[in-house]
């Protein structure tokens, strides 16, 4: 709380010198947390992957709770007075078993999905490219945290080596796989890439607020997990004052932050077809994913509208 009232106090007096501050007691609270959880991970990672015990994955996952709320308790410490406002279900626990998928703006989205998930859902993962895992330490504890990472074979090399077909889908189910006994909140950035309007003009997509939507990625975590889901939520994260870089949000400069996540439902007789393999296998219900998909879209797109104009239209907090 004294941290906390001092730094409220910069902000107002200095701003700039607040933004210096905050900054700086970021990096070096990020820096240090993230080496006092390094070696325990680690340890724990390579434990359980040579005796597979539930003990070091449970340790395991505490640390990096730990690591995640120290960060949480940065943003509501350091920063100065937010205008943030989230919504999430009451009905969902860290217990559960969700598929989250979310439109995608900032490398900042993974920092809000962790801070809005504290004490309400379990360990966030997401799909991560199997290279990853040669990067020191990060990479090692996505593997051993059980993030379901791609191997991706390019079309060259499937023309060399026909048995690698297919082999990226399978290697990501046997990932997903991972997950079953486990709470999850598995993300799920659906547009592939991060939002630009470049990027949007590029593809002539039909929404406002959004580039055209994968069906892929989702579709085969419903074939990987499907029998073990608790639901799959919906997030829509808005930034009123402009796509944030990271080192704005711990400069204090996202003032105003919208993210709204509520439960979808998907017909459970597509639901059915996709978890029994359909989505691969036929054209008629691929189509059917994509029409489901490409519909949330267009309400998701709609909802970033009402809620940028529920900023402009009610005084900050």
């Amino acid at each position: 709380m004294r941290l906390s009232s001092f730094m409220q106090k910069m902000h107002k007096r200095n701003p700039k010198l607040g933004k210096v501050a905050s900054l700086a007691t970021a990096t070096g609270v990020l820096a240090g947390n993230s080496l006092i959880v390094a070696l325990p991970v680690w340890l724990m990672g390579a434990t359980k992957v040579v005796t597979g015990a539930a003990i070091a994955d449970d340790t395991m996952i505490k640390v990096t709770n730990y690591w995640i709320n120290s960060n949480n308790a940065l943003i509501d410490n350091i920063l100065p007075e937010k205008d943030w406002r989230i919504s999430l279900p009451d009905d969902v626990n860290m217990q559960g078993k969700y598929l989250l998928m979310s439109n995608h703006q900032s490398w900042v989205d993974t920092s809000i999905v962790q801070y809005i998930s504290e004490n309400r859902l379990p360990l966030t993962r997401f799909f991560t490219k199997f290279e990853l895992i040669y990067i020191p330490v990060i990479g090692q504890a996505f593997y051993f945290l059980d993030f379901p990472m791609m191997r991706r074979h390019s079309k060259e090399a499937i023309a060399k080596n026909p048995a690698l077909q297919g082999k990226d889908i399978e290697e990501a189910k046997r990932a997903c796989a991972l997950l079953k006994d486990k709470p999850f909140t598995l993300l799920n950035y659906l547009e592939g890439t991060r939002f630009t309007q470049d990027k949007h003009d590029k593809q002539q997509s039909p929404y406002k607020h959004l580039l055209k939507p994968r069906a892929g990625g989702l579709s085969l975590a419903i074939n990987a997990l499907g029998k073990e889901m608790d639901g799959i939520l919906d997030m829509t994260i808005v930034y009123p004052d402009g796509v944030p870089t990271y080192s704005d949000l711990w400069k204090g400069n996202i003032k105003r932050l919208g993210v709204d996540v509520r439960h979808v439902e998907i017909p459970d007789a597509l639901f059915d077809a996709v978890k029994n393999g359909g989505y691969e296998n036929d054209e008629a219900i691929k189509a059917q994913m994509f029409a489901w998909i490409e519909e949330m879209w267009h309400q998701k797109d709609q909802r970033i509208s009402a809620m940028l104009a529920e900023f402009d239209n009610r005084p900050d907090v």
